[in-house]
């Protein structure tokens, strides 16, 4: 367990360092039910990485890991995909960065958040982490590797519960300081957000390039071996 462990960590940090959904869940919290919407984004996004990671450990199941518990030429050819994809992401958002971080453009539904219903907040969650193009790969990568090691089910489904919670870091940090600060949270929430804004090309660049080789390297070690 301990090797499934540290085979997911630097995905799980990947997924935590996510500059949009921190975005959001600032503007989310400084809305009149910032508190309500604020946990119900968060589980979502719980819900989301938590669901997509599942759905890779049952596809995966035993057969994950071959007799040897060595993972199977499947693991390392989804690997080798998911690595080319965040690579290729990569030079996509590093091409089309701002020159000037201050001159950032967020998405415009970000301005509607304060109108969108509890539903509607869940289901942000929801999509901003099992279906964004940098985490789903790595969760889906994540599942991968933990399927991999041939650990029986519970054991699977701890790791993949440690993976949710570390990914889920950078949300709930901005959570977490609302909660326990109140008021006083805005100043320092707004100066996480408005960094998060303006770099979020540049991070996103960066994190895909490097998480892709990581990835791409699992894989041809994995078809290799």
């Amino acid at each position: 367990m301990g090797h499934a462990v540290g085979d997911v960590l630097g995905l799980a940090a990947g997924v935590a360092v996510s500059p949009l959904p921190i975005v959001a869940i600032i503007l989310i919290l400084a809305t009149p039910r910032g508190r309500l919407n604020g946990v119900l984004f968060a589980l979502g996004w719980l819900l989301g990485l938590a669901v997509l990671g599942a759905i890779m450990l049952a596809v995966g199941g035993s057969g994950g890991a071959s007799s040897h518990k060595q993972p199977t030429t499947w693991v390392g050819a989804l690997k080798l995909a998911l690595g080319l994809l965040l690579t290729l992401l990569g030079a996509r958002q590093w091409r089309h960065r701002p020159t000037d971080p201050s001159q950032a453009q967020l998405p415009k539904w970000l301005a509607a958040i304060d109108r969108f219903t509890p539903p509607k907040i869940l289901g942000l969650g929801v999509a901003l982490s099992a279906a964004n193009a940098k985490n789903a790969p790595l969760t889906l990568a994540a599942g991968a590797s933990i399927s991999s090691t041939g650990l029986p089910v519970p054991q699977q489904a701890a790791t993949l519960a440690l993976f949710v919670l570390i990914a889920s870091l950078g949300v709930l940090a901005p959570l977490a300081v609302y909660l326990f600060t109140g008021q006083r949270a805005q100043r320092l929430l707004g100066n996480w957000r408005t960094w998060a804004a303006q770099h979020n090309a540049a991070v996103m660049a960066v994190l895909f390039f490097v998480l892709g080789l990581k990835l791409l390297g699992d894989g041809i070690g994995i078809l290799a071996s």
